[in-house]
């Protein structure tokens, strides 16, 4: 690939990344809920969603899913139903994701369950479908090897997509932090429910 079409491409998609959506929004839950370390294996998951759909657009698997809208539905209706769960347990300062008064970080809970959010929320969402869709073929040189063409648009989609996901995980922490006495706890706890069951929300609706 060269210089010019990287030179597009690296701000457009980091413009694009940076932008408020399903997963920079559970990140920022995330962070304020459980910390940024933790956050990393939704991250994990969600990087992993991503690296799959953004394969799938380039390959065209991502016809085949959308001539079959009702992968999509009851890939989101799954999604969306868990997120709403865990964020009802949050406003109700309650399951493996609240904080407690006497915790500053959540340590308990199962690290796959936050892998297994992430890769949902990144495959359930059809704007990020639609928008690999539209964006990664006209970058792709046909007269060029695919491989390693796809190995660099994928490695530069994942990176930015991290370092946007850590910002917002680091701005949750940070959150906390300011939030995060005993008094401010119920209120920090029912701030991040209310984020997560509005990407639940999201999910059923788009």
């Amino acid at each position: 690939m060269n210089f010019a079409v990287l030179s597009v491409f690296i701000p457009t998609f980091f413009f694009v990344s940076v932008t408020p959506g399903m997963c920079m929004t559970l990140a920022l839950t995330l962070g304020m809920s459980i910390g940024y370390r933790r956050t990393l294996w939704m991250m994990v998951g969600e990087l992993a969603g991503v690296a799959v759909v953004s394969i799938a657009a380039v390959l065209g698997i991502a016809a085949i899913m959308l001539n079959y809208p009702w992968l999509f539905v009851g890939f989101k209706f799954l999604g969306g139903t868990y997120l709403l769960y865990l964020g009802i347990q949050m406003w109700r300062s309650k399951g493996k994701l609240a904080l407690s008064a006497d915790a500053k970080e959540i340590e308990t809970g199962n690290d796959w369950d936050l892998v297994v959010q992430g890769f949902v929320t990144a495959i359930a969402n059809p704007k990020g479908w639609a928008f690999m869709i539209s964006l990664l073929p006209p970058f792709v040189d046909q007269s060029a090897a695919l491989t390693p063409q796809l190995i660099v648009l994928v490695s530069i989609i994942l990176i930015c997509e991290f370092i946007c996901m850590t910002l917002y995980a680091t701005g949750g922490k940070g959150l906390k932090r300011l939030l995060g006495k005993s008094e401010n706890v119920k209120l920090l706890n029912r701030i991040a429910g209310s984020l997560m069951m509005g990407v639940g929300i999201w999910l059923y609706l788009t």
